[in-house]
């Protein structure tokens, strides 16, 4: 790193060549968020995962997201993990967002 910043004269040259260093122009930037963003949302929970390794996946996804400038509410965040979640945590899924699981209603026909 020092053999980057060793010509720069002044501390404010010394900061900018850093910044570029570690974070990039505009056009990476920009495709870190594009790369970040479709990690999100292709994100799924693996089998044989636990819930632990997987929030812990999600968060490292959404905590780059915030360090580029894209943030989700704590409902889309919320939203976007049980749609993550497999098939058979569907029960528990709906359990936490409160919905209620009831057989169809028949309609009644009428005797008159």
């Amino acid at each position: 790193m020092f053999s980057k910043i060793k010509t720069c004269t002044t501390a404010k040259e010394i900061w900018e060549k850093l910044i570029q260093i570690c974070e990039g122009n505009d056009e990476t930037k920009e495709n870190k968020l594009i790369v970040a963003q479709q990690r999100y949302e292709s994100i799924k929970m693996k089998d044989g995962e636990t819930m632990a390794q997987f929030d812990e996946r999600f968060s490292a996804v959404v905590i780059e997201l915030k360090s580029l400038g894209k943030e989700y509410s704590n409902r889309e965040l919320a939203l976007k993990v049980m749609r993550a979640l497999p098939r058979e945590l569907d029960v528990k899924t709906m359990a936490m967002l409160g919905i209620r699981i009831r057989p169809p209603v028949r309609q009644r026909k009428n005797k008159n």
